[in-house]
């Protein structure tokens, strides 16, 4: 196999990933609804732990747990975003 080959894998996993974490936005934008419809707060401080351990926890790497969670943090920043703009 030569660098184009891996280069394209890049490159069809990168388009899944746009694909699935556009899919999970869709889904934080209906949690915020939910939360906007029972005036709860837009930020679950608990939850957010809760996913940030779990899924360091269920991390084979080779990605290391600081980077799990400086790229899910991230995700879920950009999600709370997502929530805000619906209720502004």
């Amino acid at each position: 196999m030569d660098i184009e080959h891996w280069r394209k894998e890049i490159d069809d996993i990168d388009a899944e990933l746009l694909r699935l974490l556009n899919m999970r936005a869709r889904l934080a934008l209906k949690v915020g609804a939910l939360k906007q419809a029972a005036d709860l707060p837009c930020r679950d401080p608990e939850r957010e732990r809760y996913v940030l351990q779990r899924l360091q926890q269920i991390n084979d790497g080779p990605l290391d747990e600081r980077a799990v969670g400086k790229v899910f943090r991230r995700i879920i920043r950009e999600s709370r975003r997502v929530q805000a703009a619906i209720t502004q």
